[in-house]
């Protein structure tokens, strides 16, 4: 299950434009999260539409396709946080996040909110990033949940952009949610290449996850997307 949006810091595909109000259209050849294909190893296209205000908070909703069988083929989140930069380098992002399902007999019962941290420094290396998310009631099991990530960012040219990202998703009630037997916890790395074009925002990345499913085998993901500002 997709338990958060990639680190807004990191990808801004999923968010808030620095401007009043963005919309962000995204068609990608597979919805992966942390990992995890979301579609069945299926193309995706995904939108947002976001408002950000002049003091940093912003709130915003994004939907996606998915496929979690009679769990939904359609995923709704809305979310509402604060962008602040605690100094010239340093840069926090804070909220919640709630996420709902749709289009499925037992959709709803899949539905929960998650609070989240990023934390972003610029130095001269690019950029490093901590990123925080915790659940208490993950995909509706009553399991409090946790995903840390690190990552780092090099700009390789104006328009171009390297990110190498490690993840470890972790659930801290086993007895109410485990991924494969009773495995608490797996682990995530992603490799992506990130440029713009004429207006419009590539990622292309390969990743994989030590997890022994053909929804978390390796694979390599391309993306492109087109947001709008006004």
């Amino acid at each position: 299950m997709k338990t958060a949006f990639c680190a807004l810091l990191a990808t801004g595909l999923a968010a808030p434009a620095i401007a009043d109000t963005s919309a962000t259209v995204t068609a990608a050849t597979d919805h992966v999260f942390l990992g995890i294909s979301q579609t069945e190893n299926n193309p995706t296209l995904q939108a947002s539409l976001d408002y950000l205000a002049d003091s940093g908070v912003y709130v915003g909703a994004w939907a996606a396709n998915v496929d979690y069988g009679e769990d939904g083929k359609l995923e709704i989140d809305g979310y509402l946080g604060h962008r602040v930069a605690l100094n010239s380098s340093l840069q926090l992002d804070y909220g919640i996040t709630y996420f709902s399902y749709h289009r499925g007999s037992t959709s709803s019962t899949i539905n929960y909110p998650e609070i989240f941290s990023y934390f972003a420094y610029a130095w001269g290396g690019g950029e490093s990033e901590l990123n925080l998310w915790y659940a208490w009631d993950y995909s509706g099991t009553g399991a409090r949940h946790t995903i840390i990530e690190i990552a780092h960012s090099w700009l390789l040219t104006e328009h171009q952009r390297l990110r190498l990202s490690a993840d470890s998703s972790t659930s801290l009630d086993g007895d109410k949610y485990t991924w494969e037997g009773a495995d608490k916890s797996y682990q995530h790395v992603r490799l992506a290449w990130l440029t713009t074009w004429q207006g419009f925002n590539i990622e292309v990345a390969a990743e994989t996850t030590n997890l022994n499913s053909y929804l978390t085998d390796e694979r390599v993901v391309a993306a492109i997307s087109r947001t709008f500002v006004w």
